[in-house]
C-alpha cells in the first residue's frame, strides 16, 4: 500500500483540516505568508511547510497555485492557445511554453477524437488583442513552434475567479467523502 492509498484510509488530521481551511481562500499578501498562517494555527512556519508538503505528496491536495485577477491589472485580452502537439513531445513543448514570460499557465489535456484534436493549452494575457497576438507570434518564432497546429481562443467574458473551497466556513466540515479531497488546488 502506497502513501496515497494509506492517506485515504485514515481520518483527516484536525490540524490538516485547519490548514486547508486557512489556505483555501488564498495566501495572505504579506512577506512571509506561511509564517502568518503558522501564527494563526499556533504552529511553526516549518510545520506549515512540512504539512503542505505531505498533503501534496499524499495527493490530498494536488497543487498550490495562483489565481491572477488579470483584468484588475489592466489586462483585457485573454487568449487560450490550444496546440495539437505530437504525444511524444507534449511534455517537452509544455515545459518550453511554461518558461515563456507571456504564458501565465500551461497544461496538458486529453484529446477528444473526432471532436477536439488539441492536447496542450496555454494562456496568454495582454492589454489588447493585438498585443496578445504579437506575443504569440514572438513565442512561435522564438521557440520554433511554427510546425505545430494551433488555434487561438479569446475570452468573450470574465467569470468569477477563485480557488476551490473544500472546508465549510460554518462548521469546518469537509465536503465530499470525509477525507481531504484529492485535487485541492
Amino acid at each position: 500500500m502506497d502513501l496515497r492509498e494509506l492517506s485515504q484510509l485514515l481520518e483527516p488530521d484536525p490540524l490538516d483540516l485547519d490548514l486547508v481551511h486557512a489556505i483555501q481562500g488564498g495566501l495572505p499578501l504579506v512577506e512571509q505568508p506561511y509564517a502568518q498562517i503558522a501564527s494563526e494555527l499556533n504552529i511553526t512556519e516549518a510545520e506549515v511547510i512540512r504539512r503542505l508538503g505531505r498533503l501534496l505528496e499524499t495527493g490530498d491536495i494536488r497543487r498550490l497555485g495562483v489565481v491572477v485577477r488579470h483584468r484588475e491589472l489592466g489586462y483585457r485580452a485573454n487568449a487560450m492557445v490550444v496546440w495539437d502537439v505530437p504525444d511524444d513531445r507534449v511534455s517537452e513543448i509544455g515545459q518550453l511554453l511554461g518558461r515563456q514570460s507571456c504564458v501565465t499557465l500551461c497544461y496538458r489535456r486529453p484529446r477528444r477524437p473526432d471532436r477536439w484534436p488539441y492536447n496542450l493549452f496555454c494562456m496568454i494575457h495582454g492589454r489588447s488583442r493585438e498585443g496578445v497576438l504579437r506575443n504569440l507570434d514572438r513565442l512561435i518564432h522564438d521557440c520554433n513552434l511554427g510546425w505545430i497546429t494551433h488555434d487561438v481562443l479569446f475570452s468573450l467574458r470574465q467569470f468569477k475567479q477563485r480557488g476551490a473551497k473544500y472546508i465549510s466556513e460554518r462548521d469546518g466540515s469537509v465536503k465530499g467523502s470525509g477525507h481531504l479531497p484529492a485535487g485541492l488546488s
